[in-house]
């Protein structure tokens, strides 16, 4: 058996409700955006800025409606208001269909992306 790391779930234009340096290091997601995406209390997820250039790698857990914060260390990375990308991955052995989510300025679903599928986003292809 072959496992290969594929993309589980992701949400696209998450806005950073808080940052908190004095807590221990994660990431706080609201409940109904976890449960959305299936993701776990204690999962592994990577946390990309859109308008800067931080990546980090942290855990999840659930928090209230709406609430996107980053603690710890990673708070020194980002601000409320900033843009982010929350990616999970698993480990398989067959094709995973992500669920891959577009949100507000108030970390509610729009709605549902094709990840796979820059043209299906407005986005130009490579070479055009």
């Amino acid at each position: 058996m072959r496992l290969r790391q594929l993309l589980k779930a992701k949400l696209h234009h998450a806005r950073v409700t808080y940052a908190n340096p004095e807590y221990v290091g994660s990431i706080e997601i609201g409940h109904e955006l976890m449960d959305a995406l299936g993701l776990f209390d204690g999962e592994l997820v990577h946390v990309w800025a859109v308008d800067s250039t931080s990546r980090i790698t942290t855990y999840a857990f659930r928090g209230p409606a709406g609430a996107i914060g980053l603690n710890g260390g990673a708070a020194h990375f980002f601000s409320p208001g900033d843009r982010v990308v929350i990616a999970a991955f698993d480990l398989a052995d067959e094709a995973i269909e992500p669920k891959v989510f577009l949100l507000n300025e108030k970390n509610q679903i729009i709605r549902q992306m094709d990840p796979f599928c820059a043209a299906a986003q407005g986005l130009p292809k490579l070479g055009s």
